[in-house]
């Protein structure tokens, strides 16, 4: 299985080499996008080459989507927090996107491990952002409280169009993931694939991992969570958020259904190669056969006989 790491590696590279080339460098004006529909907007001009411009184009939001000017709660704050004097917040964003941003690379940390962390951390500007709000509630998690006026279900995007869902209680947040799938074979594929985690979990080594359910339906409780799609449920205790895990379980949680759908897409490949090497393993047994059977008819064909008789058998 893979795990999807939060720093754009992209990203990251940009960062790391306009660093390392000092004064020199040249024009750079490029766009990348990654899984979801995020899209990065990078550029450095010669004219001040440690300033890069980058800005961040989120995934479509659905109507129940919960943001605050065009951005998910608490993302400027968190963007502050994480970055601090290295970056400054472009208002209004450039269009087509949802944040603008400006990086000074000579207010990095002299130290090198403490300036690739902030790089790295920059190069996470998605988990910074699209996991704002939901950092927000297992905070409070932690300390065994609600997040003040928050909805008792709260709509976060993920994908374009698409929501998942979070409802907060003081010892528990269960996240919800409504999964739509076009192909019946990719359904059936996702069932099989999450049930794993209900078996997975009930062996010793994995008992404290948080609890995932697989159902048709939303739970009763949780009003507001669409009916027309197969959910699957995870339930957050605080023992998951405590100090370090905190930040692993943010991410988890916000890439679990691009988690999901790509191994549903692998193992979809995986059978699709066996059943064309099984057909490429018949193909030559069936020609094995007809060149046997070819040769077997010259032979009949072009072939002579003598008749024996029992008088003419050596007796």
């Amino acid at each position: 299985m893979i795990l999807l790491q939060s720093p754009s590696r992209f990203l990251l590279q940009i960062l790391q080499d306009r660093v390392l080339s000092g004064d020199k460098g040249v024009d750079i004006d490029c766009h990348t996008v990654e899984f979801d529909d995020v899209r990065y907007h990078i550029q450095f001009s010669m004219r001040n080459t440690k300033v890069m411009v980058l800005s961040v184009a989120l995934p479509l939001p659905p109507p129940e989507a919960m943001l605050y000017d065009g951005l998910p709660l608490g993302a400027i704050e968190a963007i502050k927090a994480a970055y601090g004097p290295v970056v400054q917040i472009l208002d209004p964003p450039k269009d087509g996107f949802d944040l603008t941003m400006k990086i000074n690379l000579t207010k990095l940390p002299p130290d090198e491990e403490q300036r690739n962390a902030v790089l790295t951390q920059i190069a996470s500007v998605r988990e910074v952002v699209l996991g704002a709000p939901l950092k927000l509630l297992l905070k409070h998690l932690a300390s065994k409280t609600v997040a003040p006026n928050v909805d008792k279900l709260v709509a976060l995007v993920h994908r374009p169009n698409e929501s998942f869902f979070v409802a907060p209680q003081a010892d528990k947040v269960t996240v919800v993931y409504p999964m739509r799938f076009q192909d019946s074979i990719d359904i059936v594929l996702a069932t099989s694939f999450l049930q794993e985690f209900v078996e997975a979990r009930r062996t010793s080594a994995l008992n404290n991992a948080p609890s995932c359910l697989w159902s048709p339906v939303p739970p009763l409780e949780l009003k507001g969570v669409p009916s027309d799609a197969l959910n699957a449920n995870a339930v957050v205790f605080p023992r998951h958020v405590e100090g370090k895990k905190l930040d692993k379980t943010v991410w988890s949680l916000l890439t679990f259904h691009a988690y999901v759908s790509y191994h549903v897409k692998c193992s979809e490949g995986f059978m699709h190669t066996r059943m064309r090497r099984r057909v490429e393993t018949l193909i030559q047994a069936l020609d094995r056969a007809k060149s046997d059977a070819e040769k077997l008819k010259k032979l009949v064909n072009g072939g002579s006989f003598k008749r024996l008789s029992l008088k003419n058998d050596g007796n």
